[in-house]
């Protein structure tokens, strides 16, 4: 696994995520939940934000983020500019974190269990990551088609 292949993904990714925030014609629709959509995009935004920068910022960059999960799905506002600025340090964090990644350590066991609590290794969890933000831009994307009036 090349991790310049796994930088690109990550910040072509987060590109999109910001792409779609600045989409939103109605900036106050980035944080509206309505029926079923349980999270709106800042909090996905968020959330986003705090898994990379703890399984990749905290672990390969050394950077000493602590994560606090229960506060990423809290809905609570912030400008939009406020979030795309925290959304570009955290791909500048991923990116720069992501150099510190040797072939060596990809076979490892990765420090951090995912949600169920199983551990994998450190590749498979690279792999994962990239998944898991995947998987939430669509959710945004989602919630600015739908919601965004």
């Amino acid at each position: 696994m090349k991790t310049e292949y796994l930088q690109h993904i990550f910040s072509r990714d987060l590109d999109k995520v910001k792409i779609e925030l600045m989409a939103y014609h109605n900036e106050n629709c980035i944080w509206q939940i309505e029926s079923s959509i349980r999270n709106s995009a800042g909090v996905l935004t968020r959330h986003i934000m705090g898994n990379l920068n703890a399984n990749i910022g905290a672990v390969f960059g050394k950077t000493g983020y602590i994560r606090d999960r229960e506060a990423e799905f809290v809905n609570d506002p912030v400008p939009r500019e406020a979030l795309i600025e925290s959304l570009q340090d955290t791909q500048k964090t991923v990116v720069e974190s992501l150099k510190h990644v040797k072939q060596e350590h990809l076979q490892v066991v990765f420090p951090n269990p995912i949600s169920t609590g199983e551990h994998y290794t450190t590749e498979f969890m690279l792999m994962h990551l990239t998944t898991h933000l995947a998987y939430h831009l669509g959710q945004i994307n989602y919630h600015r088609r739908l919601l965004d009036k």
